[in-house]
């Protein structure tokens, strides 16, 4: 048995929980994983499993590890930060990009809406192109302003990083603060996060779960995995955040206290909450989608076979999760690093199995 897997207590009920980490380290779908349950207020369980590194030489998973967490950043920081703007009256939900970011306008893209972006029915690709070399951020805000709709604004569901990258701008434009700086100050200090951040200092370098090789066969460590948000130096609206699992209770602790009217630091009104986390597609789209958060899409395996149809979360391209479950302020965390060290591990199956296990465990509670 893996040392690392000694340091989990006694799971009572959700002893059907270390066997599915187990079973995907062995299978090497992830090198590893920190994992918690937890519901009003209270964590009811953690697991830590196998290795956070396994070249140049293994590591083993510790609890206080900190993860790139891709994809988490557009819900965990852009998104309330653009409601934070809502709420003070500076941003509209109906209103066009280009009320806020005049040049975005360009090229079909005069109808986009924020409220689009934010449920990912803008239009536009998923991605910048990556194919021809560019670096710094006036690069990719050129390259966003020029980008063309692929659908019609609306239309259809398409994940997209260009839509939040441009909210990160809108954040930035609006704040004349940069958004590492805007989240610290609005997100994160409000909430006492002080493991949870942008562009890491090298001293944490060890405590950092690494991820895969760059272009220049670097082992990418304390440096953001996606390729888009290394090429605008670390700070973008759409990745770029790191944080532990310590952090991620406290935030998730206190967004389901707050969505319930409950006492609570999180930085936005509970109706704030609720708008987020409930579908604001266009009227008659199958695709789900609150103003960041997934509620049903192809991307919502981590709700698992037994959560209810309102509970909502996001997921990150290097292995993290995040689920939540309003009714009774349930949530699962799962940070992995799963493309380390060449990119083919895999969390789907994991993320929903534990979901699955996690909800039969609560309701034997």
């Amino acid at each position: 048995m893996n040392a690392a897997w000694a340091q989990n207590a006694p799971t009572g009920r959700f002893a059907t929980l270390d066997p599915i980490f187990q079973k995907a380290v062995q299978e090497g779908k992830t090198p590893g994983a920190v994992a918690a349950i937890g519901q009003a207020g209270q964590t009811l369980w953690k697991g830590v499993f196998g290795n956070r590194a396994l070249v140049p030489h293994k590591e083993p998973m510790t609890w206080d590890t900190l993860f790139d967490m891709a994809s988490l950043t557009k819900v965990l920081i852009t998104a309330p930060a653009i409601m934070q703007l809502y709420e003070r009256g500076l941003v509209k939900l109906d209103e066009p990009v280009s009320t806020y970011l005049p040049a975005f306008a360009a090229n079909g893209k005069q109808a986009i809406t924020v409220r689009l972006l934010l449920t990912h029915y803008s239009g536009l690709a998923p991605d910048l192109d990556l194919s021809t070399p560019w670096h710094g951020k006036e690069a990719a805000v050129q390259r966003v302003m020029d980008a063309r709709p692929v659908n019609p604004p609306g239309e259809r569901f398409v994940y997209s990083d260009i839509n939040f990258i441009t909210l990160g701008l809108i954040v930035e434009k609006l704040s004349g603060l940069s958004l590492d700086v805007y989240a610290t100050q609005n997100i994160l200090q409000p909430l006492g996060l002080s493991r949870t951040f942008f562009l890491p200092d090298s001293a944490l370098h060890d405590a950092i779960a690494p991820t895969q090789y760059d272009e220049q066969n670097q082992l990418l460590r304390g440096v953001v995995h996606d390729p888009t948000t290394r090429r605008m130096d670390g700070v973008a609206g759409h990745a770029g955040l790191f944080s532990c699992a310590d952090d991620m209770l406290t935030y998730a602790h206190a967004l389901l206290a707050r969505r319930a009217g409950l006492p609570s630091a999180f930085p936005l009104r509970p109706e704030t909450l609720v708008l987020m986390s409930t579908p604001q597609q266009p009227a008659g789209k199958s695709d789900l989608r609150g103003l960041g958060w997934d509620i049903a899409t192809h991307y919502s395996s981590p709700r698992g076979e037994h959560f209810p149809a309102n509970s909502f979360g996001h997921t990150g391209f290097t292995g993290t999760s995040l689920w939540l479950v309003p009714d009774k302020e349930t949530f699962v965390l799962i940070l992995t690093n799963r493309v380390h060290p060449d990119g083919k591990g895999n969390v789907i199956a994991l993320r929903k199995d534990v979901a699955t296990a996690a909800a039969l465990a609560l309701q034997t509670s």
